[in-house]
């Protein structure tokens, strides 16, 4: 059940939704991936001007909550990048350090907890997995697909649980 006094949430991911990762894809192009120094990269991200403009339309009448397979490593990180660049104070859901599990399991979980006690209006992801497996469970999604993601990034969200 859900609770009507408080606004709905708008779901949004960070790279390639919010921020451009293409600068830092080559560090996953390497063998052994250099995991480290892409994490140390995400400070230097530019903004995606298609997402950031999403997120501010929709804190108009939501609540913004950001979902990311990034690991809690990098949370002071990530939320100075994100109030950096203007975007919407709001809850930030991260991967546990050692989680790798695949991001479509573990975003679809914090979304069903959030629809547990709020509406979940719409979620904001570029992983076309996580996508289908959100509008499978009856979310509204809009698929981010305003930035590049090398194969190597795809690799590392479905197949080794990283990002």
């Amino acid at each position: 059940m859900t609770d009507s006094s408080r606004p709905p949430v708008a779901v949004f991911d960070l790279d390639n939704t919010l921020a451009d990762t293409a600068h830092r894809q080559r560090f996953l192009e390497r063998r052994p991936r250099d995991w480290d120094a892409f994490f140390a990269a995400a400070p230097h991200d530019p903004p995606l001007p298609e997402g950031v403009a999403l997120a501010r339309e929709h804190a108009a009448d939501c609540e913004i909550v950001y979902l990311t397979g990034r690991p809690e490593r990098c949370r002071r990180d990530t939320l100075d990048w994100l109030a950096a660049h203007g975007l919407p104070e709001g809850p930030l859901h991260m991967r546990g350090n050692a989680d790798r599990r695949p991001a479509r399991r573990t975003k679809l979980e914090t979304l069903r907890r959030l629809a547990r006690g709020r509406e979940v209006r719409v979620l904001v992801d570029d992983d076309e997995l996580v996508c289908d497996d959100a509008e499978r469970a009856g979310f509204a999604v809009v698929r981010a697909r305003w930035a590049d993601r090398s194969a190597e990034l795809r690799a590392a969200q479905e197949r080794e649980g990283r990002t």
